[in-house]
């Protein structure tokens, strides 16, 4: 695995385009996410179908073919410099396979933010695009729009990147060590399902995994990570950073679950990281070289997120 290529970071004016890829957005949220992105003095422009719902399936925002187009035609447009996803949900990977990559990888590197069912796109911006991404607070989302640290954390990310070079998430070692490899991940659910498609790279292997999920079970995460491991996704992975389980039941039986199927890896595993579906999630910087000290709770970047 190696590193990707990191896009520029934002500058004060920079125009910045709000896309909904999955779920259905509510129109408050979105104002409310506009109107802090203007406070960072940017520029942001909602994508024409980022407030549709689909005719048939409620989960949808819009049709697959308009959010697709949606997000294709910001990445495309040459004034547009970063590329945030409204919110998760479900349904990136019902309109993944109608991007034009090829047109999309011509239009250059900007930056691409989003998490949870975002995940499918994380992985398509890798393996298609050879693009360093963000995985952290969305513009409709509560966290982007009404935490500090969220908000601090991702805009230090997107301005002044060297500022945050060192993440450190007041977690704990679940496996003690020290590691070096490439950031990746996102919900497992989400990249077990992935297995086999055209945007799934072969394995995790020189990585350094971040996973995290909601509103999946103990016997759920089981299953999605027992399926990563038999189809020896996970070999090969350097460390393994564990961020939240909203809604996924008790802790410890979570954290059994984990324990059960990563720890015998015998990497190094970081838990409560802070990232993902928590309050004051940390932003996440995918496809860059870094060390993770398990014992510290310590992500330490090479180089800044963002050039």
């Amino acid at each position: 695995m190696t590193e990707l290529t990191r896009p520029r970071r934002l500058a004060p004016g920079a125009r910045v385009a709000v896309v909904a890829t999955s779920g259905p957005v509510p129109e408050e949220r979105l104002q409310a996410g506009l109107d802090v992105l203007r406070g960072w003095d940017l520029d942001p422009v909602a994508a024409p179908h980022v407030l549709d719902r689909h005719g048939q399936f409620g989960y949808l925002a819009g049709s697959d073919a308009d959010r697709a187009a949606d997000l294709q035609n910001a990445w495309c447009d040459p004034t547009v410099d970063a590329v945030l996803c409204a919110r998760g949900g479900y349904g990136a990977q019902r309109m993944i396979d109608l991007l034009d990559w090829e047109a999309m990888r011509a239009a250059g590197p900007k930056v691409f933010l989003g998490f949870s069912d975002i995940t499918s796109l994380h992985e398509a911006f890798a393996t298609r695009l050879g693009l360093a991404t963000l995985y952290g607070p969305m513009a409709a989302g509560i966290d982007f729009i009404k935490n500090t640290r969220a908000q601090e954390h991702l805009k230090a990310t997107l301005f002044a990147p060297e500022t945050v070079r060192t993440i450190a998430s007041g977690g704990t070692a679940l496996v003690p060590g020290r590691a070096r490899g490439i950031t990746l991940g996102g919900c497992p659910s989400l990249l077990a399902t992935d297995l086999g498609t055209p945007h799934a790279r072969p394995s995790a292997a020189g990585g350094l995994l971040c996973l995290e999920d909601v509103g999946e079970q103990p016997y759920r995460l089981d299953r999605c990570l027992t399926q990563l491991l038999r189809a020896g996704w996970l070999e090969g992975v350097r460390a393994i950073l564990l961020g939240s389980w909203e809604r996924c039941g008790d802790y410890a039986a979570v954290r059994t679950t984990l324990a059960d199927r990563l720890g015998t890896l015998g990497v190094p595993v970081a838990e409560e990281f802070g990232f993902g579906h928590c309050a004051g999630a940390l932003t996440i910087p995918f496809g860059v070289a870094a060390e993770l000290d398990a014992d510290t709770a310590t992500l330490t970047l090479d180089e800044p997120a963002l050039r």
